[in-house]
């Protein structure tokens, strides 16, 4: 019942070149920076990553895509990464782009064993229609394009059909954790760890604070640790700003 391992090499042990791997955070906040270090230290390449967006340059999964390592992602917001852009429009990256609220239902329901869902978010688009570029040419064209999905009407109310999303490894960032797995986010580093954590076939999980099995009061509990392998104790982890704003 000790899922603590004592490296960060350790927690990360077994992921090899090609897995699929969900990546909690938003944006820089809550995301498992050691973890995603100890991947880039560990040399494996073309990963598929499923996280809202992949990182900055320099920063979160964006290190790991900066040193070539992902060769595709699925998220929902690319923003504030040169390299990604770069990457994507060379031919260098696929790219899923999937709406914010169907990825987060996609991982939920992956983690609760609900192959496929209804929803009206992408109805009458490339979303649903096909046609939306997952990878380029790099010389402006289209490579690859995502296919049509089965659509269904519901009280008169079209509906695209969404796969749910299960992965090879999870890695997710949490502020509390105990030895058997049990979790606790803080305030909004909630954000995708908890979906991240139920949609991996093995959960990695660093924790800034470390207790002992029975000091974690069960009803502040997020995720519960029959959904987590590996814990590793990662106190006064580096937490980055991602825009930086002050006041006069």
């Amino acid at each position: 019942m000790d899922k603590v391992v004592a490296v960060a090499a350790d927690a990360v042990a077994g992921i090899g070149d090609g897995a699929s791997l969900a990546v909690g955070g938003f944006g820089l906040c809550g995301i498992p920076s050691v973890l995603i270090q100890a991947l880039l230290d560990a040399g494996v390449t073309g990963l598929r990553t499923v996280s809202n967006n992949c990182g900055v340059d320099g920063w979160g999964l964006g290190m790991l895509l900066r040193a070539g390592r992902i060769a595709r992602t699925t998220g929902s917001y690319v923003g504030e990464n040169k390299e990604f852009e770069r990457q994507f429009l060379a031919g260098e990256l696929e790219v899923e782009l999937v709406p914010q609220g169907t990825l987060a239902e996609r991982l939920r329901a992956g983690g609760a064993g609900i192959p496929a869902f209804y929803t009206p978010a992408g109805v009458g688009t490339q979303i649903a229609d096909g046609g939306l570029p997952l990878r380029y040419d790099g010389k402006g064209g289209i490579a690859l394009a995502s296919e049509p999905k089965e659509t269904r009407v519901f009280d008169d109310t079209e509906y695209v059909l969404e796969r749910a999303i299960v992965c090879d490894f999870a890695l997710v960032h949490a502020w509390k954790g105990d030895r058997h797995g049990n979790l606790i986010y803080r305030e909004s580093a909630a954000n995708f760890n908890p979906l991240c954590a139920s949609a991996g076939r093995i959960t990695v999980a660093e924790v800034e604070e470390l207790y002992e099995p029975g000091e974690l009061d069960p009803a502040e509990v997020h995720t519960p640790g029959i959904f987590v392998q590996r814990v590793l104790h990662a106190p006064g982890v580096e937490k980055r700003i991602e825009k930086r704003t002050v006041t006069a």
